[in-house]
C-alpha cells in the first residue's frame, strides 16, 4: 500500500475538501482519501500506483493547485507491535 500526500493551495472550507476527495475517488481506485483545508493537504491511501501528472490534472480541474506530491510505503499500524 502507498500513502500519497499532496500539498494543495486554495482550499478554504470543508466543501473544498469534499470537492477534492470526490474528484480523486472518481478518477482513481483508492482505499481512502482525506483532505484538510487547515493543513492544505490531501492524503490518499492506494494499492495501485497513481500517475502524478494525472493526479495533478484531476486536482487542477477542480480549481485548486497541487504544490507538491510525496509518496511513501504505508503499513497500517495495529494495536500491537511485535519486534523480532
Amino acid at each position: 500500500m502507498t500513502k500519497v500526500t499532496l500539498e494543495i493551495e486554495g482550499m478554504a472550507c470543508s466543501m473544498c475538501e469534499s470537492h477534492i476527495n470526490e474528484a480523486v475517488r472518481k478518477a482513481f481506485d483508492v482505499k481512502k482519501v482525506s483532505s484538510s483545508h487547515s493543513k492544505n493537504q490531501t492524503v490518499i491511501l492506494t494499492e495501485q500506483e497513481i500517475d502524478e501528472q494525472a493526479l495533478r490534472q484531476v486536482i487542477d480541474a477542480t480549481g485548486y493547485r497541487v504544490s507538491s506530491i510525496r509518496s511513501e510505503p504505508y503499513q497500517k499500524k495495529g494495536l500491537f507491535s511485535f519486534g523480532r
